[in-house]
């Protein structure tokens, strides 16, 4: 009997940003060694965004020598917006920019480390670590989702409670039966509770 053969997993997209071609070129081989086969190289800060976006990659790799602060903070700019994991090669910083860096999602962050054999350890880890932060952003979200759901609820329950002399239960009871008769979530029963309520003064 033979095995099914399991699916390949499809070539990461690597962007480099880098103004200096022996950075850029460690960076490359350090890429092309642990596997990477699309590397796109972009220089100058130009319409920086607008070309990562055309490129789409999967994983961001900002090199910077000396950067200055207003080239740091236009590479957080970066980070926030792309929505990928991004690991940034500095030459020297600061307490408050690694923090800046952390606030704006940077998942690796590496100080004086750009050397072709830790690339692909660098590159796993921002993978990682963007991996773990998207899951509980995610979670983060869905928590305060149930949460202002469940206030709607319970100002909607109030509202019956109030209007239709009805006790806690009866309320609870009647938002689940209109929401399950109209094929809707219970939120969204509680809402029209309250806009009607609302309109009503």
């Amino acid at each position: 009997m033979m095995r099914p053969v399991p699916p390949s997993t499809p070539p990461i997209k690597v962007v480099v940003i880098d103004d200096n071609q022996v950075r850029a070129t460690i960076l490359e081989e350090g890429l092309r060694e642990a596997g990477v086969v699309e590397i796109t190289v972009l220089s100058g800060m130009a319409n920086l965004l607008k070309r990562i976006v055309a490129v789409d990659p999967d994983v961001v790799i900002i090199d910077l020598e000396n950067p200055s602060r207003d080239v740091l903070e236009q590479m957080f700019q970066v980070s926030r917006v792309v929505h990928r994991p991004v690991a940034m090669f500095v030459d020297q910083s600061d307490r408050a920019m690694i923090e800046a860096a952390v606030e704006a999602g940077v998942s690796a962050y590496v100080v004086d480390g750009l050397k072709k054999e830790r690339v692909k350890a660098i590159l796993d880890m921002a993978v990682s670590r963007f991996s773990v932060f998207s899951r509980l952003t995610r979670e983060l979200d869905a928590a305060k989702s149930e949460l202002a759901e469940r206030k709607l609820i319970e100002r909607a329950k109030g509202i019956l409670m109030k209007h239709r002399g009805l006790s806690e239960e009866e309320a609870h009871a009647a938002l689940r039966r209109t929401a399950m008769n109209e094929n809707k979530r219970m939120a969204e029963i509680a809402q029209s509770v309250i806009t009607a309520a609302q309109l009503l003064g």
